[in-house]
């Protein structure tokens, strides 16, 4: 189907006025990969991507898709496809007139507008449903819809906007494994913004953290959640507890690092010795009995929350307040309850200066 094609930033500033929504920005999509612009409200998620539509224009540097420079184009011109937070669905049309409608709009021959529309449908899973209004459509009926409009067009590169924000918790997520699915089947190139982190690390082969206008971090989910490279991403994607530490005794590219009466042989990751920040994933830390000789901690639990498949508690320790996920239910450690911590190396990362 799709021709995917790179998506290339480089050194890509936007200014509304005196403000500036993005500041800078310079990465790299490879084709018929999917990657996701992760970040808060107002970090310049959505400008960048309607800078990649052609919805708006950079004020400074290139945007190029397949090599070919669009910083300039209109969107009817840079091969690409939008799936906007709202479907934008037409309520009037029928579910094939609404898929075929930007075929129909360039004057192709209705029959052909009609078999390309099939074909888009039965790739979302929605043959059948050709006849049907908008409004006799569920949520993710709706939502596959508009995904097939803009696969109808074959672009190079399909556009996800907050596509999962208007459905509920259970459909978001099987519309998000649907939505890789047929990214990986049809091998289109795909930028997709949320804010949502489970989202992010769930679909995409790349994530690009950003914040107030630049990238905070960019790399594979595993690299931001198990090596994040600052406060922020450490508390931006998934949970963390940002614990102060003291790194001695770097060797290659491990040091000591002493956190309350803990310590641990972790990578530097560049930091200096002296004071340095631990990012602390809350299932990376095991609960014991007091006396265990492999605890390496004592807590006492200050809370205790009871969530079906796992327990999660807020522990008083020596280095700080710490939150833990503990899958084991079986036993609920009760408020005021002394507890040994024991911390493995995976989920423990230095934040670097």
């Amino acid at each position: 189907m799709s021709r995917a094609a790179e998506v290339r930033f480089e050194n890509v500033t936007k200014r509304y006025g005196q403000a500036v929504a993005v500041r800078g920005v310079s990465f790299t999509i490879p084709a018929g990969t999917l990657c996701t612009l992760l970040g808060p409200s107002g970090c310049g998620k959505t400008t960048t991507l309607r800078m990649i539509a052609g919805l708006e224009y950079p004020s400074e540097g290139r945007v190029l898709i397949g090599g070919r420079d669009v910083s300039a184009l209109p969107p009817a011109e840079r091969d690409v496809s939008m799936v906007f937070q709202s479907y934008a669905l037409f309520p009037h049309m029928n579910v094939l007139e609404n898929v075929g409608y930007g075929l129909t709009v360039s004057r192709q021959p209705k029959a052909r507008v009609r078999e390309a529309a099939r074909a888009a449908l039965a790739s979302v899973g929605l043959s059948g449903f050709e006849e049907r209004l908008p409004s006799e459509l569920s949520g993710g009926q709706q939502q596959r819809v508009a995904v097939a409009r803009a696969l109808v067009l074959e672009p190079a590169v399909l556009l996800f906007d907050e596509p999962l924000s208007n459905l509920d918790a259970r459909l978001r997520r099987q519309m998000r494994e649907e939505i890789r699915d047929l990214q990986q089947r049809l091998g289109v190139t795909v930028a997709y913004v949320t804010h949502d982190q489970a989202e992010a690390l769930a679909i995409s082969d790349k994530v690009i953290v950003m914040n107030q206008a630049v990238i905070a971090q960019e790399g594979t989910p595993r690299d931001l959640y198990e090596s994040p490279s600052s406060d922020f991403v450490a508390g931006f994607v998934g949970e963390a507890n940002r614990l102060p530490a003291t790194l001695s005794a770097r060797v290659g590219d491990m040091a000591q690092v002493t956190f309350g009466s803990a310590s641990l042989t972790l990578p530097h990751r560049g930091a200096a010795e002296g004071a340095v920040r631990l990012a602390v994933r809350p299932e990376a830390v095991s609960l014991l009995e007091p006396g265990d000789p492999a605890s390496m901690l004592l807590g006492r639990v200050a809370k205790a929350s009871y969530l079906g498949g796992l327990v999660e508690y807020i522990l008083t320790t020596g280095a700080g307040d710490i939150f833990v996920i503990d899958p084991r239910t079986e036993r609920q450690r009760a408020v005021g309850e002394e507890v040994g911590l024991f911390l493995g190396q995976r989920g423990v990362a230095v934040l670097p200066a």
